[in-house]
């Protein structure tokens, strides 16, 4: 059986990206939303935030990048349906007052404003 070492590098991405969560935090709290739960795992893969507004529940996914250039290439489809299978999941357990869902993206990065992309994905059907 082999064990499987966490290198360096991925601690210190993992430290970035918890950081870049808790800015992302106190960013949509500032905004005006309560931050329900954080790094919440799935089956389907892990949410980074989930925030709510009356009326609303946004599960968010947060991303870093040391350039704001990287930030166009952060999110893909692939990522958006791994955290929306994430979603499906949970949202039972947020939404428990019929409030609408939605899937968020905040992208980060030094010297720059977060940018938020509300209802990043919609799902079909």
């Amino acid at each position: 059986m082999t064990t499987q070492r966490t290198t360096p590098q991925r601690r210190e991405a993992d430290q970035r990206g918890r950081e870049g969560e808790a800015e992302a935090a106190m960013w949509l709290v500032q905004q005006g939303w309560r931050i329900v739960a954080e790094r919440v795992k799935t089956k389907a893969g892990e949410i980074d935030l989930i925030a709510q507004r009356p009326g609303l529940v946004a599960f968010v996914e947060v991303k870093w990048r040391a350039r704001s250039a990287a930030l166009a290439d952060a999110i893909d489809e692939r990522r958006l349906t791994r955290v929306a299978k994430a979603a499906e999941i949970v949202a039972h357990e947020y939404a428990t007052q019929g409030e609408d869902i939605r899937i968020d993206v905040i992208l980060l990065a030094p010297g720059r404003k977060p940018t938020h992309i509300e209802n990043a994905w919609m799902p079909f059907g």
